[in-house]
């Protein structure tokens, strides 16, 4: 494909097969994406690449696990090569034509000597020759694919060049062969438009294809990452085996320098492991036995042994790529105007050239019908979409792939765009703003009848069937002081509020101060404590048995280190913060004011996640929420933009529409910085390439003749043609020098 029409032709072709619901095309990365319905059968496969053929193309289908990338790579490499042997043969024929042609009219002289030495009729058959040898040769890509669409009635680029390029030169050749056809004053050669106007293209495309190999860059890095092989520990023996093979449950050694194959948990040995790839944290983090290790991540020192855990599609690498590919492969909404004009683009400044030669033909200066011809050419190169097709999708490629090595996914293309319109930015706590480790730090006994050490203990054999990282706390101080836990029965878990069990024939409730209250559990002293814990940031919780309170506790969970400086990023990108939290009021208030949150939301409840997110959307402000926990997904689903800690679970992960590949709050800000810079990237683009076109096509057409006698020769309009593709992909590769923000002060 080489423009927007190209890409319209091909999604229609796609629509109308049956079983396809609807089809995306994407120039930038000539892919395209079907949605089936249900009636979608094992035969879509064929009949999707033999509608593409019939409009004129060729398709063939593709892994999603990125393993064709590097042969992408070669082809493009390859086209490139290509095109710059047909840039070199055009420029080799295409010189003597100029020269011959054009150093009549720039060099003093130079037309009497022609003249006189090779002769005026010589020299336009040697430009015939040349020319025609240019447009056979180099040029003839243009013919083969621009013909047969006018055939078809779909003009495309190649048409439009394919019209002014054979004008040029057909006239040219009546002028040279048949004169008598053409009246005096109009006989004429324009071989040196037709040779230029093919030449200064390809040179176009080359740089083009040069370019956009570049804005797939990020994908290719990636999957450098994954090594092609693995040592796999088989009857005691060290074997190399190619990476497809491992499986899961399989023992690999990871020897120091290596990266690591796939997937996995160490079983023996301790290292230091590069995750710049998915932290961004130049620093390598210490790795024991029971520690997970991702695939393509780098060990620093001493060799270990890893249980693959998963492989091939299922790595942590392979969804990386995947949801890389799939951003890049979006269409975001704004790609709907430029959809809208290019359904009539083509045929609009088809009718403009004939317009402009009927115009001139009738009312042009003698001359008039080459005056005519020159304009109608003109018209026909200049006005090229090109640059309207890959004004979007090279900015998109670049912007996800340089997200991708900031450690931010996104999961859906149209969130790059709904993530620049984004006023504020609502927090989960726990595990988001907070590490996700509390750690028990206070425990006050209220009832004489029970001593500390039976308390925690009866605390923490109810936790042992939670799941909350509040319970982890509870469990880790009984630990600490070796306490044996007995069995809990009858175990219930209250949403947001607490847990409930029998534990050595006593019943035993352990929550917050709603629990308490909705059984009747009476608190009747100790609110100044309680109070001066909330005041620490710490988290109150109450211990009632067989009915009455008998101890209140305090959970502290650290602030993460980067949560500060990222809520002041956020700040200085205009945008309003806010936390959402099961905590009580007083508690949450002093971690917001720590780290300088704009507005808290307390005492949520995990189901009222979403109806606080309704509430701040009710002034009319579009938000986005962060969190990395199982109840938090029906929150990123509902908000505009979901986004996810990476590390945290599948569930959240899926439920949103961007991952951040670390903990790392910057994230966040770095999202929204790239999706700016990425938006506004797309609209420099969209305005070079119409502003181009409305400034440009009436100057080729003559428009600015009578006031001010200015004239577009056709080479010119190709080459600034040419320059607009160019710029448009050059300029999406700015995106790639994106630096996050840092925090001011």
């Amino acid at each position: 494909m080489t423009c927007a029409s190209c890409v319209l032709r091909v999604e229609k072709a796609l629509a109308s097969v049956p079983g396809v619901k609807a089809a995306s095309v994407n120039l930038a990365t000539s892919r395209a994406r079907l949605t089936l319905n249900d009636t979608a059968n094992a035969k879509i496969e064929s009949a999707a690449k033999e509608a593409v053929r019939r409009a004129g193309y060729e398709a063939h289908c593709v892994k999603q696990d990125g393993s064709e990338q590097p042969k992408i790579d070669e082809n493009r490499a390859q086209e490139a090569a290509k095109l710059q042997r047909s840039l070199i043969a055009a420029l080799l024929l295409t010189a003597p034509v100029f020269i011959l042609e054009m150093g009549a009219h720039l060099v003093p002289g130079m037309h009497h000597w022609i003249a006189t030495s090779i002769g005026t009729q010589r020299s336009w058959l040697l430009q015939a020759a040349l020319s025609t040898a240019v447009l056979a040769g180099p040029g003839r890509v243009f013919f083969a694919k621009g013909i047969p669409a006018l055939w078809r009635r779909a003009p495309e680029m190649n048409s439009l060049v394919a019209l002014g390029a054979g004008s040029a030169w057909i006239y040219s050749m009546v002028a040279t062969f048949a004169p008598a056809w053409l009246p005096p004053d109009t006989r004429n050669v324009y071989f040196e438009a037709a040779s230029v106007i093919v030449t200064l293209i390809l040179f176009g495309r080359m740089l083009e294809a040069r370019a956009k190999g570049r804005t797939g860059a990020a994908i290719s890095q990636l999957l450098k990452l994954q090594p092609r092989e693995a040592r796999l520990l088989r009857d005691g023996q060290a074997v190399d085996v190619a990476i497809e093979t491992v499986l899961p449950g399989d023992i690999l050694i990871i020897r120091p320098g290596e990266r690591v194959p796939v997937d996995g948990v160490i079983t023996e040995g301790e290292a230091y492991v590069d995750e710049s790839m998915i932290s961004g944290e130049p620093i390598p983090v210490t790795k024991r036995r029971g520690d997970p290790v991702v695939g393509g991540t780098l060990n620093t020192t001493t060799g270990f042994t890893v249980k693959a855990t998963h492989t091939g599609g299922d790595t942590a690498l392979a969804r990386i790529v995947r949801m890389v590919q799939d951003a890049q492969g979006a269409k975001l909404p704004i790609q709907a105007l430029v959809d809208r004009v290019t359904a009539v683009f083509v045929p609009v400044v088809l009718a403009i050239s004939a317009l402009t030669f009927a115009v001139w033909l009738w009312l042009g200066p003698t001359p008039s019908l080459a005056y005519a011809l020159v304009n109608a050419v003109a018209v026909m190169i200049i006005a090229c979409p090109c640059a309207m097709g890959l004004a979007t999708p090279t900015s998109i490629m670049v912007g996800t792939g340089r997200a991708a090595e900031l450690g931010v996914l996104f999961r859906q293309g149209d969130s790059l765009q709904r993530l620049r319109g984004i006023q504020t930015i609502a927090f989960d706590k726990t595990g988001t703003l907070t590490l996700g480790k509390p750690v028990l730090t206070d425990l006050l006994v209220l009832d004489d009848a029970y001593d500390r050490s039976s308390l925690l203990s009866w605390a923490a054999a109810m936790q042992m069937q939670s799941e909350h990282p509040i319970a982890r706390a509870i469990l880790d101080a009984a630990m600490q002081d070796g306490l044996a836990l007995a069995a809990a029965r009858e175990f219930v878990s209250v949403n947001g509020a607490g847990v409930s069990a029998i534990v050595q024939g006593r019943a035993v409730l352990c929550g917050n101060l709603r629990l308490m209250q909705s059984r009747n559990i009476a608190i009747t002293h100790e609110d100044s404590r309680v109070g001066a814990w909330a005041d620490e940031g710490k988290t109150p919780l109450y211990l009632a048995v067989d009915g009455r309170l008998a101890a209140i506790m305090a959970v502290s969970d650290p602030i993460k280190p980067s949560a500060v400086s990222a809520i002041r990023v956020l700040h200085q990108l205009g945008l309003q913060t806010v936390m959402i939290t099961g905590d009580n009021a007083r508690t949450a208030r002093t971690v917001a004011s720590q780290l300088g949150i704009d507005d808290v939301r307390a005492g949520v409840l995990p189901e009222g996640k979403v109806e606080a997110l309704q509430g701040l959307r009710a002034n009319g402000k579009s938000l986005a929420f962060v969190g990395d926990g199982i109840n938090d997904a029906p929150a990123l689903a509902a908000a505009d933009v979901g986004i996810a800690i990476g590390t945290g679970t599948d569930v959240a992960i899926e439920s949103a529409s961007v991952v951040l590949m670390s903990d790392d709050l910057h994230g966040v800000a770095n999202a929204i910085g790239i999706s700016r810079a990425t938006m506004r990237n797309i609209r420099e683009n969209l305005f070079w390439a119409f502003a181009y076109n409305a400034a440009l096509v009436p100057l080729a057409a003559g428009a600015f003749y009578p006031p001010f006698g200015l004239l577009l020769s056709p080479m010119f309009a190709a080459g600034a043609m040419a320059f607009s593709s160019v710029f448009v992909v050059l300029n999406a590769l700015r995106i790639k020098r994106y630096q996050p923000e840092a925090a001011a002060g």
